[in-house]
């Protein structure tokens, strides 16, 4: 499964409005370590199916919730739950340390 696209014009109505919790990669194409962490995120899309929503904002194309969120270096990766930043990540990072956050919000 694809992660979800959020941009400024959804993320409302996907993220803040969401009954479950939500993971958000900030992120850009011309971003080395954002293309290095993509299958992770698809992964958790997978996996987390139903449980979180799982999805993806360009910084370039949705600067407003980019600068909303303080989002100053990607990949950033936020994990929400009822609409209230719960954690943080910055950089690239193993795929254990998204599993180890998310378990605190499910």
């Amino acid at each position: 499964m694809k992660p979800n696209t959020f941009t400024d014009g959804n993320f409302e109505a996907e993220v803040l409005k969401s009954d479950v919790p939500v993971i958000i990669d900030f992120w850009a194409a011309w971003c080395g370590p954002c293309r290095m962490i993509a299958p992770i995120i698809e992964e958790l899309a997978d996996e987390y199916q139903g449980k979180v929503k799982v999805g993806k904002l360009d910084v370039d194309e949705n600067q407003q919730t980019a600068i909303k969120y303080g989002v100053r270096s990607i990949p950033t990766v936020l994990f929400l739950k009822g609409g209230q930043v719960k954690d943080t990540i910055i950089g690239a990072v193993p795929k254990s340390m998204f599993v180890e956050k998310i378990s605190k919000l499910v």
